[in-house]
């Protein structure tokens, strides 16, 4: 039936859509419910029309949104929304929609106010088609009853002094004249000698104010406007303060004063001239709440210009309330109010700061709100729209800020917050722009935007120059010493900016606010740079113990040019470490007293003051890269060879080369185990104690640091000690040289004899050794030691060097080496000296460079330098701290993690993204591991003879 009723294009649409296949039913019946009325073709656009383009006989039809063509008799109205009847006629129907207009009489021709009559106009009409009257009269067109009359009439206000009436500016009144007209011609009209000034009648007899100077300065320039509403208002609204004390007219004097940026000049008589004039020209008055700086009758607008004055207003008085972040009197509230006055100097009413009533960048209240949370460094930017400013503000706004605080006597109080304006000129200057506080002019009134002072030849035109608040700063400053979380008075500094109207639809402003917090921190200061001299001072007797053992251990007693850039870069790690415990000390006091205190007491330093820490920082970062970077290299170019203690199991017969004869040889010992280490050693020459990525990722590095050091190292996985314990059951030992006569020693050589067996010996060996039932693993009878360090002398380090000479000569030309012998067979038989010659010097079988074990003394282990100098026999030092890891990564994680933590903070410094900062640091780390890795493989295969191939 509902088909039936849709006609049958919508039963053929119903139709085909269920013979469809995949129509969903939904779409189907929609299809058949708009298809009667659409058009494939139709237009949803309509033309754009504004009401200011239609002509003069058209309105806005504000429901088809174009212009309309009016009635007969008619033309558009005012507002262009409707029309209204021309001149000579009147309306005979008006229903809120057209209206009908209706030709008045000859003898009746003009039109009553209200435009429903006509009437006769004796006295002429207006161009709208009214009755006129002359200058103070009043038009009547009806009786007191309501009853029109058949003429207007005209009817003269009474100006004597028994009424003192004249005719309002609707003229259907008479009303009382104003009082400045009475008060100085005792009537209704201001007549010479008399002045009439913005509608005021003044007397030129006695101390009148001179002439003001109504332009308008702006730009850094100072150039010159001739402001519209300065003119119909400045020398009013002082006349007004001046002879009769009008208090609003005082506040609007003060109000233009505050427009003018509080600038004054001796010289000229502009806006705040004239209110310095009267301020001080009635100090008969008194003063308000005992403030000398507050007249009575006058806004408070400035704190006097004596030199040193600032400082005293922000620094002598502390404010009585006292600010905790915990505890039963909690209190992080800081209860900003202002009062606001409109622009001819009405007061409006008292408004909190919160909801962002100072703040331009739009928000959430949450967010706005919270710039008024104590110890909370706030900052708010955004770029704002010209027009929406022009939209937002048609009239300036101006606010006395205070500070609500409860007196020691739990009373309600109000403190005065000053104003700093940057914009503020005096004598010309920018005095407030001055580094000293001492010649800063405080004042205390504000506003936001003021779209009214640039406005040339009419108030209700656009204006030519805007003034916005672009940069707001409120500064708290805690009192030194303070245990109660007491602070100075708030200052509120303001920097204002001039803009041109060009295309305010195309233009813009950034505007900021920010709170900021500040102590003194000279205190702070004077003990870091004590803390700085003395450690820095043990930096140098540490550097110069380094250079000392460095000199023992290369053998060389002379001072040389080698030796002074030694003891540099020594200097510069140590330097490092002293401004990176300085700024992590400092930070830490920050961190652990600014979050643990309940009385404020410790707040954070501003950017000012973290120049001397960001220094440190810098500094920091580029002595540990030059220490980090001396030993990378130090690390890829130490000396290091695999001692092979496995010796031949029996003997094999060997064809002879070349005589066709055979001829008993010695079983050749298995590489595979040298290879093995080697490859282990590879391995561990990058791992770190610490995890790098998560170092970058976590903020909790310390629990990191423990974690690994504590856990992870002694029950999970210790790489250097698995390392000593591969050499054993490899029956491999490892001799290190990091300096010329000092390095370290790995004793794997192992217990059982043979190390190159199959499973069933091996595990048998393994079993063995687990019940004791064999010797200890380590080089002395009886004992574990097996990781040494080692001072050797220097014959036994000349001997060294020839044999590894030999070693690395198979880069060299081939003309050197002996032409019956290839390079490889040379290099084999120099790696077979050097394994026979080292394990020899193991085995005491060189008297003339023999070895002695010791201890290290508690001061040497401490100075990480030797006392004894090894002249005849070396000296081989038990090391339970297997610190042959000093030539590995991990046995510089100090250094490393502190210039991942320098190079971390000296990226997020610069961009401030420490998203970017942990990226970047991972990356370098990653950079440095494959250099260290790919420099290190080729060293190790360069010593050793193992093939780079076989170091995975």
């Amino acid at each position: 039936m509902a088909t039936a009723e849709r006609g049958p294009r919508a039963v053929m649409a119903v139709v085909w859509a269920r013979r469809r296949p995949g129509t969903p039913a939904a779409l189907a019946v929609l299809v058949a419910l708009v298809l009667p009325g659409f058009s494939a073709a139709q237009s949803f656009s309509l033309p754009f029309r504004r009401p200011e383009t239609c002509d003069q006989y058209q309105y806005f039809d504000v429901s088809s949104l174009s212009c309309a063509q009016c009635g007969a008799n008619q033309t558009r109205d005012s507002r262009g929304i409707s029309c209204k009847c021309l001149p000579g006629f009147r309306m005979v129907s008006n229903n809120g929609g057209p209206i009908i207009c209706e030709k008045c009489p000859e003898n009746m021709k003009g039109v009553t106010e209200d435009g429903w009559n006509c009437i006769s106009c004796p006295n002429g009409l207006t161009a709208e088609g009214r009755c006129q009257c002359p200058t103070d009269h009043i038009l009547v067109e009806q009786d007191t009853d309501g009853k029109l009359l058949s003429e207007a009439n005209c009817i003269l206000c009474d100006g004597s002094e028994n009424s003192f009436s004249a005719a309002n500016i609707f003229r259907n009144r008479c009303v009382r004249c104003e009082p400045t007209f009475i008060n100085t011609t005792k009537s209704c009209t201001c007549s010479e000698p008399a002045s009439l000034t913005g509608g005021l009648c003044f007397s030129s007899k006695g101390n009148f104010l001179p002439q003001a100077v109504t332009t308008w300065r702006y730009g850094q320039l100072g150039s010159l406007l001739n402001s519209e509403w300065f003119s119909k208002h400045l020398q009013a609204a002082a006349a007004a303060c001046w002879i009769y004390s009008n208090l609003t007219s005082c506040q609007a004097l003060g109000n233009m004063c505050v427009m003018n940026m509080n600038s004054w000049s001796p010289a000229t008589f502009d806006a705040c001239r004239l209110f310095r004039f009267i301020f001080d020209n009635t100090a008969g008055l008194g003063t308000v709440h005992s403030i000398s700086f507050w007249r009575k009758n006058l806004p408070w607008l400035f704190y006097g210009d004596q030199v040193g004055l600032a400082p005293q207003v922000l620094k002598t008085t502390q404010l009585s309330t006292n600010f905790s972040f915990k505890g039963q009197n909690q209190n992080m509230k800081l209860r900003f109010v202002a009062a606001s006055y409109d622009v001819r100097g009405n007061f409006l009413e008292w408004k909190t700061l919160e909801g962002g009533l100072l703040q331009l960048c739009p928000d959430t209240v949450t967010r706005l709100n919270a710039a008024y949370n104590f110890g909370t460094t706030y900052q708010q930017n955004c770029e704002i729209p010209i027009s929406k400013i022009l939209t937002d503000f048609t009239s300036p706004v101006f606010y006395d800020v205070y500070l609500e605080y409860t007196s020691e006597n739990q009373e309600q109080h109000l403190w005065a917050i000053p104003i700093l304006n940057l914009n503020l000129r005096y004598n010309e200057i920018f005095v407030n722009q001055d580094s000293s506080s001492a010649k800063w002019l405080l004042t205390r009134r504000l506003f936001l935007v003021d779209t009214l002072s640039g406005r040339e030849n009419d108030l209700g035109s656009r204006p030519r120059i805007i003034r916005i608040a672009s940069k707001l700063t409120m500064s708290i400053c805690l009192v030194p010493n303070t245990k109660s979380g007491n602070i100075y008075p708030p200052l509120i500094t303001v920097a204002y900016r001039d803009v041109e109207i060009q295309d305010p639809d195309r233009q813009s402003v950034m505007v900021s606010f920010s709170v900021r917090y500040e102590m003194n921190q000279e205190e702070a200061h004077t003990q870091t740079n004590i803390a700085l001299g003395v450690l820095g001072g043990l930096a140098v007797l540490w550097s110069l113990l380094k250079t000392a053992g460095w000199k023992r251990r290369i053998g060389s007693p002379m001072i040389d040019l080698q030796t002074v850039m030694k003891f540099l870069v020594y200097y510069a790690g140590d330097l490092a470490n002293v401004f990176f415990i300085i700024t992590m000390g400092t930070g830490l006091y920050w961190l652990i007293f600014f979050k643990a205190q309940k009385a404020v007491s410790v707040l954070l330093p501003m950017l000012g003051q973290e120049e001397s820490f960001v220094t440190y920082v810098g500094c920091a970062f580029a002595l540990k890269t030059l220490q980090f970077l001396h030993k990378l290299v130090s690390q890829v170019t130490i000396d290091i060879f695999l001692i092979d203690w496995e010796r031949p199991k029996g003997k094999v017969l060997k064809a002879v080369e070349g005589e066709g004869g055979l001829r008993s040889a010695a079983v050749p010992v298995s590489i595979w185990r040298t290879y093995f280490v080697a490859n282990e050693w590879n391995e561990i020459q990058t791992v770190r104690k610490i995890n790098p990525l998560l170092q970058v990722l976590t903020v909790l590095f310390f629990l990191e640091i423990l974690f690994f050091a504590i856990f992870y190292e002694r029950f999970i996985e210790d790489k250097i000690r698995q390392f000593v314990d591969l050499c054993s059951m490899s029956n491999i030992s490892v001799f290190l040289l990091s300096h010329r006569c000092f390095g370290y020693y790995i004793h794997g050589r192992s217990v059982h004899g043979h190390a190159d067996t199959d499973m069933e010996e091996m595990n048998l060996n393994l079993k063995r050794e687990a019940e004791n039932l064999c010797s200890q693993r380590g080089l002395l009878p009886n004992t574990d030691g097996q990781t040494f360090q080692i001072s050797i002398s220097n014959k036994m380090r000349q001997h060294y060097d020839r044999i590894h000479e030999t070693l690395t000569r198979k880069n060299g030309p081939a003309r050197l080496l002996s032409s019956s012998e290839t390079t490889f067979e040379q290099s084999v038989k120099a790696y077979h000296a050097m394994n026979k010659f080292l394990g020899s010097f193991i085995d005491h079988v060189h008297k003339e460079m023999d070895y002695f074990v010791k201890d290290k003394l508690l001061l040497e282990l401490i100075l990480g330098m030797e006392f004894m100098e090894p002249v005849e026999k070396s000296i081989f030092y038990n090391d339970e701290n297997y610190s042959f890891s000093n030539v590995l990564y991990y046995g510089n994680e100090a250094t490393i993690f502190i210039f991942d933590i320098l190079f971390f903070s000296v990226v997020d410094l610069a961009s401030q993204d420490f998203v970017l900062a942990a990226v970047l640091t991972y990356l370098q780390q990653e950079v440095f591991r494959f250099i260290r890795n790919t420099v290190g493989r080729r060293n190790l295969a360069s010593k050793t003879l193992v093939d780079q191939r076989f170091l995975i």
